[in-house]
């Protein structure tokens, strides 16, 4: 099953907002299936304006970063295709764009998951589904792919 991680994930695993959300997200990051986990293109631009913006990083170290991440794990484009579907997200469903965006990507990129806190958990698109992999409860597609 192909997992797309949002920005959240990625900032903590950065280290912003402590370093038990530090732990708990690069422990998550071990734990998912080798070569499972994707990332959306939107994710890496979202991650250097918050480095930089909010966690006071010099725009070297947040292009550094989102260059460690981008060899990482493999890329999900953001299409023409991808823009009209986040409009059709935004519109219909009231999500953020740029929300609609990551989650398009995913669609397109052909995830099952979308690990994200942002978005509300559960809410299913186009095949992708939505899971706060920081709640009390695990999503069971979640659980499911975490088991040894």
């Amino acid at each position: 099953m192909r997992v797309a991680l949002d920005t959240n994930l990625l900032l903590y695993a950065e280290g912003v907002n402590g370093q038990q959300r530090k732990a708990s997200s690069l422990s998550l990051l071990a734990f998912l299936p080798a070569g499972s986990v994707a990332l959306p293109v939107q994710a890496l631009g979202e991650l250097f304006q918050v480095l930089v913006r909010k966690a006071g990083r010099s725009a070297s170290q947040a292009r550094h970063a989102i260059l460690t991440w981008r060899d990482a794990f493999p890329l999900l484009d953001t299409s023409e295709t991808t823009i009209v579907a986040a409009a059709e997200l935004a519109s219909v469903h009231h999500l953020g764009f740029w929300d609609a965006v990551i989650l398009a990507s995913a669609s397109e990129g052909g995830c099952r998951l979308l690990l994200s806190e942002d978005l509300p958990p559960g809410f299913t698109w186009h095949g992708v589904t939505v899971a706060n992999p920081f709640a009390s409860s695990l999503h069971p597609l979640l659980a499911n792919l975490l088991l040894p």
